[in-house]
């Protein structure tokens, strides 16, 4: 017995845009505090899978349950309520360019509670400062590099305190010690606020880095064919699609989070 119990449920879902089927079959589940991996190669499905988990796109087909509820079955109040108990942080970072970092940090703040404008700044510094963007409140996000975009995307993301954080490519765009350091960043928002973490990605080192469970979705059968920590899954899956996948075709050493 682990303790571990199933935050997300995912049940026969099947994505597709009109006749032109993504994905079918999907049956997973994501544990409550796990950092749960959805990799694949290029159009497999990964980016529209996440889409239908934050309530973007509805399935063609199947459920999601978040803590027993079914997501896309609920009233109304139960979905909203749903939503706000969800943080994003998209590929871009999707800042606002005309707000600083510390309006764009508190617009949800904003639009979702009744809080006092100096509650809400207290808060939105406290945010920024979780990810090492301290004393940049009032900076343009046209003004930092990009990893600090990421970075205060993931404050943003963080501002209604979530329980679920979702990240679409968080670390596309980034050289590899930013990455490396977004990747750090994300155990130790993991830790300290025990968020249940989903991540799509293809980069191999955050796979390997901060992966405890994941899925594997394939193009050509158009399902997931292989799921479990990246670390052990590497080391026992005979799927050679699998295989090249987390290889490259390279040696890996497993659990280094390096590869070459």
């Amino acid at each position: 017995m682990t303790g571990k119990q199933p935050h997300i449920s995912v049940a026969d879902l099947t994505l597709a845009y009109g006749d032109f089927v993504i994905q079918r079959d999907l049956n997973f589940n994501i544990d409550r505090g796990d950092i749960f991996i959805i990799m694949g190669g290029s159009g497999c499905g990964k980016s529209t899978l996440l889409r239908c988990l934050v309530g973007l796109k509805v399935p063609t087909r199947g459920q999601i349950f978040y803590d027993g509820v079914d997501f896309w079955g609920a009233s109304d109040s139960q979905h909203d309520d749903l939503m706000r108990r969800m943080g994003i942080l998209y590929q871009s970072g999707a800042l606002w360019s005309s707000m600083t970092l510390a309006q764009n940090v508190g617009l949800p703040l904003q639009e979702y509670t009744r809080l006092k404008p100096k509650q809400i700044d207290e808060i939105v510094s406290f945010k920024l400062s979780l990810v090492g963007l301290a004393g940049f409140e009032d900076y343009y996000p046209s003004e930092i590099s990009g990893g600090m975009r990421k970075r205060a995307g993931l404050a943003r993301a963080m501002a209604l305190d979530p329980d679920i954080l979702f990240f679409d490519e968080p670390s596309a765009g980034l050289d590899p010690v930013s990455a490396k350091l977004l990747d750090d960043l994300i155990l130790e928002i993991r830790d300290s606020l025990g968020a249940t973490i989903v991540v799509v990605t293809h980069e191999l080192a955050s796979i390997f880095a901060i992966g405890s469970d994941s899925i594997f979705l394939d193009t050509d059968t158009q399902t997931m064919i292989a799921g479990g920590n990246p670390n052990r899954l590497i080391a026992s899956s005979q799927d050679t699609r699998v295989q090249q996948f987390l290889t490259r075709g390279d040696t890996f050493i497993i659990g280094s989070g390096r590869h070459g």
